[in-house]
């Protein structure tokens, strides 16, 4: 079994799609519209085959929860795996550069990762990471 994919729902459509396109190398598929639903999605496939769905739709309410200095229960990040350490140390100079804050790292963890944790547009947090070997 395989995880299928995660649905976000935003306010910002174009805008979150286009952060997952340049910085991820997400691949959308052509926007839907349900115009009677005030509904509309897009797809994006990555890589390794997994896909984020980015969804608006009048009337959905904003999250209350705090999700860049409070953690709370439920799904709390999504992370995007690289091959090298490298490739996470220069993902955070682009990011940064970009103006996305870095909130933690790039750094090695306890259990065996080397990450940094970032927000997208919407405040959902990133992590970019790998395995490192001693």
């Amino acid at each position: 079994m395989r995880l299928e994919h995660v649905a976000i729902w935003t306010e910002r459509l174009e805008a979150l799609k286009d952060f997952y396109v340049k910085y991820f190398d997400g691949v959308p598929n052509e926007k839907y519209i349900n115009n009677k639903k005030q509904f509309q999605s897009y797809f994006l496939t990555f890589q390794s085959g997994a896909r984020l769905e980015l969804m608006q739709m009048v009337g959905v309410p904003a999250n209350k929860n705090d999700r860049v200095v409070a953690q709370h229960q439920g799904i709390i990040h999504l992370a995007f795996g690289v091959n090298t350490m490298t490739e996470v140390d220069e993902k955070a100079k682009e990011l940064a550069h970009a103006g996305f804050p870095i909130l933690s790292g790039p750094r090695k963890t306890g259990d065996g990762y080397y990450e940094f944790e970032t927000l997208d547009p919407d405040n959902n947090r990133l992590e970019v990471t790998t395995l490192f070997t001693a």
